[in-house]
């Protein structure tokens, strides 16, 4: 018997529909590119002069009309066929649809705004503009990324699945190109500003093109990020993908920005004050790009962590663990980089400038790192019970603590393989301490963060391992011996200890049990409080006198786990 084919449902046929989707969206995706490079060729020809088309590479513009001419109507064809197809909601909620418009979304975004961008910033100051080449791929890229663009937005072959990936990659590259730009162009500007007309090339440019060359990618990256993240709605997708991206961009990327301006600042002012070894101008020159990017990481940092306080709870502690994290890693380099200055001065104490130099950069990013780590992180305010302890906390402190020691053990071996060639080799080349200095300070630092992560991890594992002791119930099953009505009191003590509850009446009581005790006795709380502390796994209760009177508790706890005979037991107690 021949068998059966596979059904639409089966694994065979969904593996050979994954395998084909991927072979078709990976040649599309191909020809789609192949395309718009013949194309950006050949326009780029129709933007040359005469003499520019007469001296072309013949070979160059065969291949551009061969990318046109054949791989456009098989693009073309290729298109048509997968336009079909999303009829079906099978495809549309595939993986490899949405994976293809975000790829081609990503390359097309990326080649037309750096395409445009650099065609109209080439326009300002330069006398020979060649702005051929970045318009003509500029054009035909932006027209692949509207022509996608529309098809991510349509009503009904829109993807179902990763449909949120071309927003992220639109507000996250603007961000990206719109930042940059703005550090540039500030920088610029201030650095004509401090040092004058120190900062220019004689007779090349004027102070004012770069700034505003700068300014035009500001513009068309703010533009790019607008579109994404304000119009099209991306600071209201509520997804991980945007949390991870507002995290990654907007938090980490530009608290180092910013730290890392602010440390360079610190630092020229340091120098400037205990450091003048140098022209005025050249201590100068890194400070107006410093104050930028501190400015604009600032900017950034701060609209992030208020867009992300308005999202959930686990965003916001993210926020707050990736800003202690950064300005760790900045304070325990500082950290590492002091002892390393401070051991050069103690192998040779008439130490030169390089060395107060090396100095001056450490103290400058632990100045910075180590207040915004200890606003962010509060090692004061630290967490007492397990119910204050915050998820992803705990991670963090594994993955700071095996991020240090993995530093501190690098730092070992360097400073083993140093210490080994020091004995092995000749006695010059200076002492063994100027050798290893430089490793020693950067495992003393790494070695502080590991332990002081370690020690966080252990008592907080303690807080909550002592709350699972509290709240794990300590009594399996109680026996509860009455002679009154003991559903009432079953009830409670099931329900405050979470204990099985066995009712054994009384041999002595009579024949009709007396009525259950009233709330008013409180009864309840003082069989409750008599169970409080005990520990053992089986409870013997006696609950009053054989007339029903409730004045008498007796609380036995059983070495036992369990009784090998109950009516013998009940004989033994009972009467």
């Amino acid at each position: 018997m021949n068998a059966a084919a596979p059904t639409p449902h089966s694994p065979a046929g969904s593996a050979q529909a994954t395998l084909r989707r991927l072979i078709l969206y990976v040649l599309l995706f191909a020809l789609v590119v192949i395309t718009a490079v013949g194309l950006s060729g050949l326009l780029e020809r129709l933007f040359s002069t005469g003499a520019l088309v007469a001296a072309a590479d013949v070979e160059t513009v065969a291949r551009s009309l061969a990318f046109t001419l054949v791989g456009g109507p098989l693009a073309a064809l290729l298109w048509w066929l997968v336009w079909r197809r999303l009829d079906d909601a099978a495809e549309r909620g595939s993986a490899g649809w949405g994976v293809y418009l975000s790829a081609v979304y990503l390359v097309s975004l990326i080649a037309a705004v750096t395409g445009l961008l650099a065609a109209a910033s080439s326009l300002i100051g330069s006398r020979e503009p060649l702005w051929y080449s970045p318009l003509s791929n500029g054009i035909v890229w932006a027209a692949v990324w509207i022509l996608h663009r529309w098809m991510w937005r349509h009503p009904v072959k829109r993807p179902e699945a990763l449909d949120d990936i071309p927003a992220v990659i639109g507000w996250v590259f603007g961000l990206l190109v719109g930042g940059v730009g703005a550090i540039n162009a500030l920088g610029s500007l201030l650095d004509v500003a401090i040092r004058g007309q120190m900062s220019l090339t004689p007779e090349v440019e004027g102070w004012w093109q770069p700034v505003l060359r700068a300014v035009v990618w500001t513009i068309g990256g703010i533009l790019v990020w607008w579109w994404h993240w304000i119009r099209g709605s991306g600071r209201k997708m509520a997804s991980a993908l945007v949390d991870v991206a507002l995290i990654g961009v907007g938090i980490f990327a530009a608290g180092i920005t910013a730290l890392g301006g602010a440390g360079v600042v610190v630092f020229v002012l340091l120098r400037i004050a205990f450091d003048r070894n140098d022209p005025l101008s050249e201590l100068l020159a890194p400070l107006g790009p410093a104050v930028a990017a501190a400015a604009i990481g600032v900017l950034i940092w701060r609209y992030y962590r208020v867009s992300g306080a308005q999202r959930s709870a686990r965003t916001r502690r993210a926020g707050r663990l990736v800003t202690s994290g950064v300005a760790l890693a900045a304070a325990a380099t500082g950290v590492g980089v002091v002892i390393n200055a401070a051991l050069a001065m103690a192998v040779s104490p008439l130490a030169g400038g390089g060395t107060r130099t090396l100095l001056l950069g450490g103290l400058s990013s632990l100045v910075v790192g180590g207040p915004v780590w200890w606003r962010a992180w509060q090692p004061l305010n630290q967490p007492q019970t397990a119910e204050e302890i915050p998820p992803g906390r705990r991670v963090y402190l594994v993955a700071f603590f095996g991020i240090s020691a993995a530093v501190a053990l690098v730092a070992v071996l360097v400073i083993g393989y140093r210490l080994f060639v020091f004995l092995l080799g000749e006695a010059t080349g200076g002492s063994l301490l100027e050798r290893i200095r430089s490793p020693l300070g950067f495992m003393v630092a790494a070695g502080l963060v590991a332990a002081y992560h370690f020690a966080q991890w252990r008592r907080e594992h303690a807080l909550l391992a002592a709350a699972a002791r509290a709240n794990a119930p300590t009594i399996d099953e109680v026996i509860l011996v009455t002679a009154s009505d003991p559903g009432q009191l079953s009830e409670a003590i099931a329900a405050a200890t979470g204990a099985h509850v066995t009712v054994w009446t009384r041999a002595d009581a009579g024949g009709m049990l007396p009525a259950e005790p009233s709330p008013e006795d409180g009864l309840t709380d003082r069989v409750i409080g008599a169970l409080g502390g005990v520990t053992a796994s089986h409870v013997l209760l006696l609950v009053g006198p054989p007339n029903g009177q409730t004045s008498r508790i007796d609380v036995i706890p059983l070495a036992a786990p369990g009784l090998s005979s109950r009516s013998v037991a009940t004989e033994r107690f009972v009467k």
